[in-house]
């Protein structure tokens, strides 16, 4: 029993510690990794390195080619726009169950996030508002009970954190629609009646923008 646990705990800082550097982009799209580099970086063997990969592989975080190896998969607009629209069922519904249990707290956290989201689209500090978009919606479905749920959002999420950080164009006009979204939410929330197909629209209307956007160099968030 003693020797299991360290194995697992060397897989998942492998796991963290690649997944991160997906997300965030260093690793980008086409990216070969390399297990021995990665063992020797994080001072471990290669066999948690390689179960990493192998749970990341299943995330559709990395992809094997022949004569290449693991690679970080590519992701292109097309799976941008179905990555969201498979984000807006799931997140729809995880919203729904876990407006339920929300308190009073939890509500002013969501206009606390709300009101920073609104400050950094007025200060131009687009990342800042990418990640409080995360936040907001990491707090919508907090209390949603069904952990598988919540993972498979999690992974959703991180697609799209990949495309926004390879530099597709971000929609001030879709932001300032998504605050007004948020803020009926919010009342739908206190008046426990949140609506699941409207939370499903509100991701289905950044779809909607992103197909119709114009050039630009700054960066998206949904």
């Amino acid at each position: 029993m003693k020797t299991t646990k360290p194995s697992v705990n060397k897989k998942q800082l492998a796991y963290d510690y690649i997944r991160s550097q997906i997300v965030n982009g260093v690793f980008g799209s086409g990216y070969r990794i390399v297990i021995d580099q990665i063992a020797k970086e994080l001072k471990l063997s290669i066999i948690p390195v390689r179960e990493a990969i192998r749970q990341l592989e299943a995330d559709g975080l990395i992809q094997y080619k022949p004569y290449s190896g693991a690679i970080v998969s590519k992701i292109n607009e097309e799976e941008y726009m179905e990555t969201l629209a498979v984000l807006a069922v799931l997140e729809g519904y995880a919203s729904s169950l876990s407006a339920k249990r929300m308190n009073p707290d939890g509500i002013r956290l969501l206009e606390q996030i709300n009101h920073s989201m609104s400050d950094a689209l007025y200060e131009f500090e687009f990342e800042q508002f990418s990640e409080l978009n995360r936040k907001f919606h990491d707090v919508l479905i907090d209390n949603c009970e069904n952990e598988y749920l919540k993972e498979q959002i999690r992974q959703c999420w991180d697609r799209l954190s990949r495309v926004r950080k390879s530099g597709f164009p971000f929609m001030p006009k879709r932001a300032k629609e998504s605050i007004k979204e948020h803020e009926q939410m919010i009342a739908m929330i206190k008046e426990q009646n949140l609506d699941e197909q409207f939370v499903r629209q509100h991701k289905l209307n950044t779809v909607k923008a992103f197909k119709e956007r114009k050039d630009s160099d700054i960066v998206l968030d949904t």
